[in-house]
């Protein structure tokens, strides 16, 4: 595909936040109308990573949107980056385009907050300019959302970390130049508190004893998730994030900014749901009239609507406290499980809509389906935040 990567950045010079978010979504927008629904399922079908889609976003700046700009990055906040991921799910790229800006968007808080000037002048600019893949090591096999009970383990040697361990779905690992990691410098059984006793590393993908292997999964097959070994992989202490043990305080501070980023691409998958199933429905000649005539199908779609608009809201209220630097801790995940809710039921009714013909690849729905059931997993699952919104909101016991 012949790509135009003359498209420009958003323009710094407006006097209104609503007129540089609209700006922003225009051009980005934009951008993704040069790659259309077949390009990204041909991406899927073949497990084929977008690097035409991942370079246009660089050129155009759009990657290093949260970066500071002393660090080549747009110096935006989440709600800017918001607002490009969204709008990149929405043009049909869905969470495979998603997932290739994700976690150099976002993923690198830590590093900014917590990192050496030294690492931050070392990856930064890369990060920011497309050219440095990052991926997030958190997960293990044996404990899923329990952060506390991860066992990969860094033992100090000298001026050098060895690390054993193993973690599971490490999206762009088989792209990834560092993978941010997660680890236990103090055990479980030594520490005062669960959460003490980790730390963060940005472990170089290539060096000696890491091991990549993809997993086969439902949808987003462009972006690959895998499992990530670790077998005495030697660690420079230059490469520690902050301080030691501090890991898990420094990964907080970027949870409640993915919970947003997840519901804006949850957002975007809903909303090129609901366009191609109004255009089916208007389309489509059942009985002499176009089915979008039936209140049977009209009706789901009204709603799907009115969820997608109460979810933007909440988007929108979680990202501008954050950027604040105001507590958001409900609203950021309100603001995920409601777009991850609303999303699926739009993908959900445009298969619907769609009929027999929902379940055929050519009309893209069934891509939006699959990928649209992620958020409700993923990074946290629906129940865990009703169960924070239980216990944390309302005042009711603990569950777990």
């Amino acid at each position: 595909m012949a790509v135009d990567l003359a498209v420009p950045v958003y323009s710094r010079a407006v006097s209104t936040e609503s007129n540089d978010l609209d700006l922003i979504r225009t051009a980005v927008a934009t951008l993704c109308r040069q790659f259309d629904d077949d390009y990204w399922s041909a991406c899927d079908i073949e497990h084929r990573f977008p690097w035409e889609f991942y370079r246009a976003m660089a050129h155009g700046g759009w990657i290093g949107i949260a970066i500071p700009e002393h660090y080549g990055g747009g110096g935006r906040g989440i709600l800017e980056a918001a607002v490009v991921l969204e709008e990149v799910a929405a043009s049909g790229a869905c969470m495979n385009g998603a997932s290739a800006l994700h976690m150099s968007i976002f993923g690198m808080q830590p590093v900014i907050l917590h990192g050496s000037e030294q690492m931050r002048e070392r990856f930064l600019p890369s990060v920011a300019d497309g050219s440095l893949h990052v991926a997030f090591g958190v997960t293990e096999p044996d404990a899923g959302t329990d952060t506390t009970k991860i066992t990969t383990r860094a033992i100090r040697d000298g001026e050098q970390y060895v690390i054993n361990g193993r973690k599971v779905w490490t999206s762009k690992a088989l792209e990834a130049d560092r993978i941010l990691l997660l680890t236990r410098t103090t055990p479980l059984e030594e520490c005062a508190k669960p959460t003490d006793g980790m730390t963060l590393f940005l472990v170089d993908r290539h060096a000696p004893g890491v091991g990549v292997t993809p997993i086969a999964k439902l949808g987003r097959n462009a972006v690959a998730s895998c499992e990530t070994t670790y077998d005495d992989v030697r660690v420079p202490e230059h490469d520690r994030v902050g301080e030691e043990g501090q890991g898990f305080r420094y990964l907080l501070d970027g949870l409640n900014a993915e919970r947003i980023l997840i519901g804006a691409e949850a957002m975007g998958i809903g909303r090129a749901a609901l366009r191609r199933a109004v255009q089916y429905a208007n389309e489509r000649i059942v009985f002499d009239r176009p089915i979008g005539k039936n209140q049977g199908i009209a009706f789901p779609l009204a709603e799907a609507h009115a969820h997608l608009r109460a979810a933007g809201l909440m988007i929108r209220e979680a990202a501008t406290l954050l950027d604040a630097g105001k507590p958001c801790g409900e609203e950021a995940n309100l603001a995920k499980y409601l777009a991850a809710e609303a999303g699926f039921f739009a993908a959900d009714r445009a298969v619907q809509t769609h009929g027999g013909f929902g379940y055929a690849t050519e009309y893209h729905v069934e891509r939006y389906f699959r990928e649209a059931r992620l958020p409700r997993i993923a990074p946290i699952s629906q129940e865990l935040i009703l169960a924070y919104v239980a216990e944390h909101v309302l005042g009711l016991p603990r569950s777990h």
